[in-house]
């Protein structure tokens, strides 16, 4: 609570001069085909999301309605992302889901850690390129993260991912938990979970990507940099939908650009990554409960 209502207190700050009139202008200077490419990257996005369990399940030897994991890991992250805690309120929401099918609590655990180790692998990957590509790209957040850095985080973070997949390669029995063994993934699953992730980060970002204007975008390299560092921060904060962290650092990375054009992009991302995917999952819901309520 203490990092959300300083973080809007901070973003309050940096609004005070913004006017109902100037974000209705942006919003309204959106075009028609930059908000059908920012739907289409949120559909994607989530598509890849998906795809977490998917790979996770099949990892795990675990077979289940291929529908069924489609709709409870966009359940899932459509909850957790707007709850926040999205590790904890994650793994709550798959407990109750996949018990359900059979899995027992240690098999949600599992598919919980590889889903969370995924998404880390595309940070590494993507964070790494960009800081390989343009290192001074955290100059940008130089009031929030006082850090001077070169490619050489950006290389380490590449690296790790490679070892990882490498990794993959040898005969590794897996680590042993009680009796539960976590296998080692194979080398086309370590590979499909590091493309998955990265491509899943890339496509969030492009929603946000998309729905700024073309005047002063430094372009989508630097647009999904500072998209990833602030949305890995406000998901540290466990900020309800990283509800003003997210805001607050997008606006502090893209200074070269209009606060009213950013802030209005931000809507737009939060729009279809957060609110449109959680009203169609508990529309789904409800109407999924319908028959059984008229049957009772």
């Amino acid at each position: 609570m203490a990092t959300l209502a300083l973080s809007i207190w901070l973003l309050c700050r940096e609004l005070h001069a913004l006017s109902i009139e100037d974000l209705r202008q942006s919003l309204s200077a959106i075009k028609p085909h930059a908000w059908a490419a920012s739907v289409g990257a949120a559909f994607a996005a989530y598509a890849f999301l998906a795809a977490y369990d998917h790979l996770g399940l099949r990892h795990l030897g675990k077979r289940i309605d291929p529908v069924f994991v489609t709709i409870c890991a966009a359940a899932t992250y459509a909850f957790s992302h707007t709850i926040g805690a999205s590790i904890f309120s994650g793994a709550v929401l798959r407990y109750r889901a996949y018990t359900s099918k059979g899995l027992n609590g240690t098999d949600v655990a599992a598919l919980v850690g590889f889903c969370t180790f995924s998404f880390v692998l595309g940070v590494a990957i993507v964070l790494g390129v960009i800081f390989i590509a343009d290192p001074f790209i955290i100059d940008r957040f130089v009031d929030v993260f006082p850090l001077d850095i070169s490619s050489a985080p950006g290389r380490i973070l590449v690296g790790s991912a490679a070892i990882y997949l490498i990794c993959s390669l040898l005969p590794f029995r897996g680590v042993r938990l009680g009796s539960f063994t976590f296998a080692y993934p194979s080398f086309t699953t370590a590979l499909l979970q590091i493309v998955v992730a990265a491509a899943e980060l890339v496509c969030a970002a492009m929603v946000l990507y998309f729905a700024l204007p073309a005047a002063g975008n430094p372009g989508l390299m630097t647009v999904t940099g500072v998209f990833v560092l602030s949305f890995c921060a406000a998901m540290i904060s466990h900020s309800p939908g990283g509800l003003g962290v997210l805001e607050l650092l997008v606006l502090t990375g893209l200074p070269e650009m209009a606060m009213p054009d950013v802030l209005a992009a931000l809507l737009v991302f939060r729009l279809f990554y957060f609110i449109f995917p959680l009203i169609a999952i508990t529309v789904f819901e409800i109407r999924r409960q319908e028959p059984r309520s008229h049957r009772t």
